[in-house]
């Protein structure tokens, strides 16, 4: 029976989304290892998208085939209680055994926080990039113009291996918008598809042009010459949340 269900976390303390044989501090990894505890199954969780170490997730969407027949309310009860308190499983329901949560997403939608206010939160120190100084977010909305369509965004790769690889770095995005909320900007970037490091090569990039040291017209060049090295720098990890993710109804 194959499963379906929304899993949050905090990122912070976790080395990003995919299992690994040097740690176990994986989000797949932790799930995995309850499954196998709670159900007695070798079990692959499948992940709507691989986030890395410290990011977080609102939305990410799990899919996991099943031998034994569980009802899924008792199942994620089960799960949720074995778990560790920064993880949790939302929403979780039987799915059509051809669904898949990579291969069937539309699209992603992550959002990135830079706390542009000189006074702290300490709070949410985890989950925002204490970035501390304010930034002109109207050159910033201009270049984000330059990035929205179909594009090769080999530039935006955080992977140096990405063109030995031979894959297609070409990917979509429909929509980026910019919203300021009490000495705080949100940025959400909603696409096909998102490369290795893509969103916080964006927002370093980004916040290079809110700081005056590079113009927004540039972007179309970066996006051309296909070069890492003329991109921006990596914004950090704790600032960046997987949202939501959309399906076919």
């Amino acid at each position: 029976m194959n499963y379906r269900c929304i899993v949050q976390y905090d990122g912070t303390r976790y080395e990003g989304w995919q299992k690994q044989k040097r740690t176990e501090e994986t989000i797949q990894g932790k799930l995995v290892k309850t499954l196998r505890k709670i159900t007695g199954e070798e079990v692959q969780v499948i992940g709507a998208g691989r986030t890395d170490a410290g990011v977080h997730s609102l939305g990410q969407v799990v899919n996991f085939h099943l031998k034994g027949r569980w009802k899924a309310e008792e199942l994620e009860t089960a799960l949720n209680g074995d778990l560790p308190d920064d993880i949790a499983l939302k929403h979780m329901e039987t799915a059509e055994e051809r669904f898949h949560s990579r291969f069937g997403a539309l699209e992603k939608t992550y959002r990135y926080r830079i706390r542009t206010s000189t006074e702290k939160n300490v709070f949410e120190r985890r989950f925002v990039w204490q970035y501390g100084k304010p930034l002109d977010v109207e050159a910033m909305k201009k270049a984000a113009a330059f990035l929205i369509g179909t594009y090769d965004f080999t530039s935006f790769c955080g992977n140096k291996k990405m063109k030995k690889m031979k894959k297609s770095a070409v990917r979509c995005i429909s929509k980026i918008e910019m919203k300021e909320i009490k000495g705080e900007l949100q940025i959400d970037f909603t696409g096909d598809g998102f490369l290795q490091g893509m969103v916080r090569i964006l927002v370093g990039t980004l916040v290079e042009v809110g700081e005056g040291k590079r113009k927004a017209e540039s972007i179309p060049a970066v996006l051309e010459s296909r070069n890492r090295e003329k991109a921006g720098f990596t914004a950090p990890p704790q600032g960046l949340i997987l949202v939501s993710v959309r399906y076919e109804i």
